[in-house]
Formats: structure tokens, sequence, C-alpha cells
């Protein structure tokens, strides 16, 4: 097998996996992601973004897809995820059966059955990925609107009457301060005068003595 045949196989086998052909005739996709073509910008807003059903539709079909599951034992990031993929199974159920109106009910059940199998697990990764996008995003958002309010109370600090004449006069102590600074270090590197004393003649000899 050629390296270009390759990957032609592995999507030829992905399709094939995401899809599921009706004894009609009819290939049903069941990513529905693969449908991206056929529906506009809202629509791919709104099967991408979690949060977009009720939540108690949400709860309400939870034993639909997770029969298997005791909701109770739960904790709250395993609930979270799985209540997304129930959101993702309602949503790909409702473009497939808007892009192939002509399914009876037994078809869809039939469509259903194999994406719970074949896709829950992808559904689930797809949420937690969300999930954590979602948790980033918020934090960057904090982090901005911190730096904002910073830099206002910073500016309004600025401006105030008060704290500009405590600036003026903090600015007036520094410049005195450096200027006697300075006058000290010069006094201080100037080179000191010779003051030993000029020995006079007569001075500190001996007196002659008398006869």
């Amino acid at each position: 097998m050629t390296a270009t045949a390759r990957p032609s196989t592995t999507q030829s086998q992905r399709l094939l996996r995401d899809s599921l052909r009706l004894h009609t005739g009819v290939t049903v996709f069941l990513n529905p992601f693969l449908y991206r073509r056929r529906f506009d910008a809202d629509t791919d807003r709104w099967l991408r973004q979690p949060g977009q059903l009720d939540e108690e539709r949400i709860r309400c079909n939870r034993n639909r897809f997770y029969p298997e599951l005791n909701w109770n034992d739960l904790d709250e990031e395993e609930r979270l995820i799985k209540d997304g993929a129930v959101e993702m199974f309602l949503k790909s159920m409702e473009l497939i059966g808007s892009f192939h109106p002509g399914l009876d009910a037994g078809q869809l059940l039939q469509v259903e059955r194999k994406m719970t199998v074949t896709k829950k697990h992808a559904f689930e990764r797809w949420i937690e990925k969300a999930i954590r996008r979602r948790e980033h995003e918020l934090l960057s958002e904090k982090r901005r609107l911190r730096r904002e309010r910073l830099r206002l109370a910073w500016g309004e600090w600025i401006v105030d009457g008060t704290t500009r004449q405590a600036l003026a006069l903090f600015s007036g102590l520094l410049v005195l301060a450096t200027g006697f600074g300075w006058w000290m270090g010069s006094r201080s590197s100037r080179p000191l005068a010779d003051y030993s004393p000029v020995e006079r003649p007569g001075w500190g000899s001996p007196s002659p003595a008398r006869p």
C-alpha cells in the first residue's frame, strides 16, 4: 500500500464508522459535524457550544442515552461532561431529522442506537475540551477585567487633587534631598589645605644661658 493510499483508506474507514446506510439506500451521518457544509454559522455555533438546550430537557433524556448510569454517583465534573454529551446527542438527532425529513420513527431509532454506541466517547471528549476552553476564556476575561480595574483606579488616583499635591511635595523634597546630597559630596571630595604650622626663627630653640 502506498503512502498516498493510506490516508484515503483511513478517511474511508472513519467515514464508514461515522455513517449509517439504511435499507432504503439513504446514508445518514452519525457525526453531526459532517453536515457543517449544509448549515449556517449560527447553527454551527449552536452545535459547538454547550449549554444551548434547556437543562430540564437534558435531564429528561439522561436515561435515554445513558441507561447504565446512576447519575447520583457522578461528581460535578462527570455530570457536566455527561450532560453535555446528552445535549450533543439531542442536537445531532435534531439535525439529522432536519436534513433527512423522510426518515420514519423506526429509522430514526436505528440511527440513534448506533450513534449511542459509536459516538458516546467522542461526544464526551468534545464536551470536556469545550469545558476546558470555556474555563480558560473565563480566566483570561477575569484577568483582563482585573487589569482594567487596576488601570482605572491608578488613573483616578493620579488625577486626584490630593494625590497631585502629595506628588508635588514629594517631588520637591526629592529635588532638595538630591541637591543637598550633591553639595555634601562636593565638599567631602575637596582637597584639604596644609595647615602644618610654620616654624619661625627663634621659636622652639633653647634660650641662651645667662652668665
